[in-house]
């Protein structure tokens, strides 16, 4: 596995693997153990503007490329990712810390994703509207935007970096992808090898691996992408989003979440109990649609927590390794002390720990708070760990307003035996997503995706996908001769 990560330690640019040009390393570590992986010199500047520049010259002849073979590079991506799967689930484990079953999760999705950037190459059609004006034919075409910077996260870096690389290449357009720090191959370098293996021409995806204190602002403010396509923190996305409208740039942000999972009290609690500990503890916790806050009627409570507390007791932490490992480490010790942190700061304001998870390292064992005060923070922010907050309330009303009592609306749940009635109450939720009698963690290939609030902007995937990384353009025929006042 070392040599796979040291064989895509170098930066891919204009279709040529090359070491970093600037004057410190990225070194990309093992979460669990601590093993190095790779170390990677950092980009530069100048090899993100050759990057870009690579993208513009590569982007023009691709976008006249017929739709047939753009599809055709689509599907050897696909088988690429197919005979390399045991492989990329060794290093989605190594690189950061993923179970096997959240391995597997990621996979599974990638390659759907896959699958519908093979048919959306062909789905982009143009259209004959009607005018006013007599002999007058009006012709709208979709077209790619250009060139797009993707800039993607740590915890589904395969996936989230996929999900905007391959539609934007299918639909025409050229790629500098820039993956987190942490996870530079499976979120970066692994994706250009796809590609390479895939056939796809030189310049159409750039990887450029680097961080902020080497290139500040440089893969927003560049002149040449046209749209930034960002998924991560809303303190991040904010920042994202500022820079870009200064420059006249589009973005789509796929940002932070505050989920609530919302029990009822009809709910069938041994199936509520089971979608609720998933959707909180799947990768740690680190995911934005996970379950922070599961709100539970009074009615049940009592029997909802304890089969509850008992299931997350049972989950095994450690080695992602393990095929019975659930939970496995957070991306690094930043990561993990700020989890704790956040238990110990909410106990100390009154909050009751159900189970009280200690750190070992980067692996934190999970935490079930309840009794939490009304004011706390924690109610209203993001947690990116193994945390799950239980909250009671009386009635579907309540429900409702401590499920909209937070910045974000990214996805959520209800449970309950009348589906329709999970309905009503979704439908209160200001949220982008929301699943009735399931988990809230879910991402399909053709229904669109993102938040409202703070957890984003925008939409990606099927219809919505199209829509972003293309563009319409408007030419209009004169058939025989217009008349004009002078």
């Amino acid at each position: 596995m070392s040599s796979f990560f040291t064989d895509l330690a170098l930066q891919y640019i204009d279709g040529e693997w090359r070491p970093g040009k600037g004057s410190w390393d990225i070194i990309d570590f093992n979460p669990y153990n601590g093993e190095k992986l790779a170390s990677i010199t950092v980009a530069t500047t100048g090899e993100v503007d050759q990057a870009y520049r690579a993208a513009e010259r590569a982007q023009a002849e691709w976008a006249e490329t017929n739709a047939y073979a753009r599809r055709a590079v689509m599907e050897k991506a696909l088988r690429v990712v197919e005979e390399r799967e045991a492989e990329i689930t060794e290093a989605i484990v190594a690189e950061l810390g993923g179970t096997h079953v959240k391995a597997g999760f990621e996979l599974h999705l990638a390659k759907e994703f896959l699958r519908e950037s093979v048919q959306l190459a062909l789905r982009p059609a143009g259209q004959i509207l009607p005018s006013p004006v007599e002999g007058k034919e009006n012709r709208l075409y979709r077209v790619p935007v250009g060139v797009i910077g993707v800039i993607s996260p740590f915890n589904f870096p395969f996936l989230l970096s996929l999900k905007s690389v391959a539609p934007a290449l299918a639909l025409g357009n050229a790629v500098v992808l820039k993956p987190h720090q942490n996870t530079p191959v499976c979120g970066g370098t692994l994706l250009a090898k796809v590609f390479e293996e895939a056939g796809l021409p030189a310049g159409l995806l750039n990887v450029v691996v680097t961080d902020i204190a080497e290139i500040g602002d440089a893969l927003l403010e560049h002149p040449v992408p046209q749209l930034i396509s960002f998924t991560g923190s809303d303190k991040v996305g904010r920042h994202v989003a500022t820079v870009c409208a200064a420059q006249l740039k589009r973005t789509v942000l796929e940002l932070g979440g505050n989920s609530a999972l919302i029990v009822l009290d009809d709910a069938d609690l041994d199936y509520a109990v089971d979608a609720a500990v998933f959707s909180r503890y799947v990768h740690q916790g680190q995911v934005c649609m996970a379950a922070n806050r599961i709100l539970v009627d009074r009615a049940v409570e009592k029997e909802f927590t304890e089969k509850f507390v008992a299931k997350v007791a049972s989950l095994r932490v450690g080695d992602p390794a393990d095929p019975a490992t659930h939970i496995g480490p957070l991306i690094n010790s930043s990561q993990a002390d700020a989890v704790s942190r956040i238990v110990e700061r909410t106990v100390e304001e009154g909050a009751t720990a159900l189970l009280h998870g200690r750190a070992d390292g980067n692996l934190v064992s999970p935490s079930v708070l309840t009794g939490i005060p009304a004011g706390s923070p924690v109610l209203h922010e993001e947690i990116f760990g193994p945390v799950a907050l239980l909250v009671p309330f009386d009635g579907e009303d309540e429900a409702v307003r401590i499920a909209n009592d937070t910045p974000y609306g990214l996805s959520g749940a209800v449970h309950t035996g009348s589906v329709e009635r999970g309905v009503r109450v979704g439908q209160r939720i200001h949220t982008g997503m929301i699943h009735i009698n399931d988990g809230t963690v879910h991402d399909e290939p053709l229904v669109p995706f993102g938040g409202e609030k703070s957890s984003g902007l925008g939409r990606l995937n099927g219809e919505a996908t199209i829509e972003a990384f293309t563009t319409q353009k408007w030419i209009s025929v004169q058939h025989g001769r217009s008349q004009f006042p002078f």
